[in-house]
């Protein structure tokens, strides 16, 4: 055998191994197959995003592997091809529809919005969790490609808010994305609506004045955001008309939502124990719930091991270990299963709120006063 020949066949394996991660492309040509059909197929779009990967979760089942944390980027080369190649998908993908879809006439208008419904939820399940993936990374492509997915759907502070409060406070009172115990969804989605955004702006404007600049100092990262937004929302208008602005917003909407929903599962009632005068234990596996369904994990790289993602902020997705639960709080069902749960709060509470008890006590079994607790510690966030 060859080197060449060697070279190839080892890069044929890696390609291999990632391949699963990329089974989110194929929403790309069933949006377009909606769009062009139709009628009851608009309503593909959103049950494969979501009810496709929770039978494949269930007939593939679980992925307690491993591979090497100290896997070289070298090695990763496809899977970060994966999230890289998505942002210009996602672009010509949401542009294309939009332009084609606005002046169907083939397509009513709940046709419409259930496809750009099925859109946004392409966008916020896949698009904003490769944006997460990517602004993470160092490379300024990678974090371009983020607030490029990021400003799609109009909602580029969560890069401020995501990298600045929630790594640095998640589980306590300044944290706003670490839902209470008992907090509905109904309850977190607007004030994580409104609070992240407010939390986002102060925290890059603390950065500047540390360093003897204003907020309007062109190095804040806002003014990149609104000109991103504003881009893109001129962009749907001009191609689409008001039609098209209004599949634009709905898209982007429903994206939020789909984001929101994963934060609110992924800390709920998990909180850091306080040390006194405002300091907290350093963030451990056992402050995020885990997850290790084998196909959900596929379309959303990884996320679910979100135990280790906050205790190990720089790996990248293929190396994100899973945690048994000897040291993080396991989820009963992937995410797909959990958000269905989290719009329903009775179900939710019966399913998560012993869970939520059992870590307590297995954890900190010297707090015996929850209650008297969380009135000490855990005032309303600035």
């Amino acid at each position: 055998m060859t080197t060449s020949s060697y070279i190839s066949a080892t890069d044929m394996a890696k390609l291999t191994r990632a391949a699963p991660y990329a089974l989110s492309v194929l929403l790309i040509p069933l949006a377009w197959a909606c769009a062009v059909t139709g009628g009851w197929t608009v309503i593909l779009l959103p049950f494969f995003t979501w009810y496709l990967f929770v039978a494949l979760d269930f007939a593939v089942g679980l992925d307690p592997d491993n591979a090497d944390p100290d896997t070289q980027d070298d090695d990763l080369f496809w899977y970060s091809a994966i999230t890289i190649v998505w942002a210009p998908l996602q672009f010509i993908n949401l542009f294309a529809l939009i332009w084609y879809v606005a002046p169907a006439d083939h397509l009513g208008t709940l046709e419409k919005l259930v496809l750009f419904f099925g859109v946004g939820a392409i966008n916020g399940t896949v698009g904003i969790n490769y944006a997460h993936e990517l602004m993470h990374q160092k490379s300024k492509l990678e974090r371009w490609c983020a607030d490029a997915l990021l400003a799609m759907v109009l909602y580029s502070h969560f890069r401020s808010e995501h990298m600045l409060v929630h790594h640095r406070y998640v589980g306590t009172p300044r944290d706003t994305v670490t839902a209470r115990m008992g907090e509905s969804f109904y309850r977190f989605y607007p004030r994580v609506l409104r609070e992240s955004l407010i939390s986002a702006w102060n925290a890059e404007k603390d950065m500047l004045a540390r360093k003897d600049l204003p907020w309007s100092d062109m190095s804040n990262p806002f003014f990149k955001y609104w000109y991103l937004q504003a881009t893109f929302v001129v962009l749907a208008f001009a191609i689409g008309g008001w039609a098209g602005l209004g599949l634009f917003l709905l898209q982007a909407g429903v994206a939020i939502w789909q984001l929101e929903l994963v934060n609110y599962i992924e800390h709920y009632g998990l909180t850091r124990k306080h040390l006194g005068d405002g300091k907290y234990e350093h963030v451990h596996p056992r402050h995020s719930w885990n997850a290790t369904h084998r196909a959900s994990n596929w379309l959303l790289i990884n996320l679910q091991r979100h135990s280790d993602h906050h205790y190990k902020p720089d790996r990248r997705f293929p190396v994100l270990q899973n945690h048994t639960e000897a040291d993080a709080p396991q989820l009963p069902y992937g995410y797909p299963v959990m958000t269905m749960a989290a719009m329903i709060p009775r179900v939710w509470k019966r399913v998560m709120n012993p869970r939520v008890r059992a870590w307590r006590e297995m954890y900190y079994p010297e707090i015996t006063d929850w209650t008297a607790y969380n009135k000490a510690t855990n005032p309303r966030p600035r």
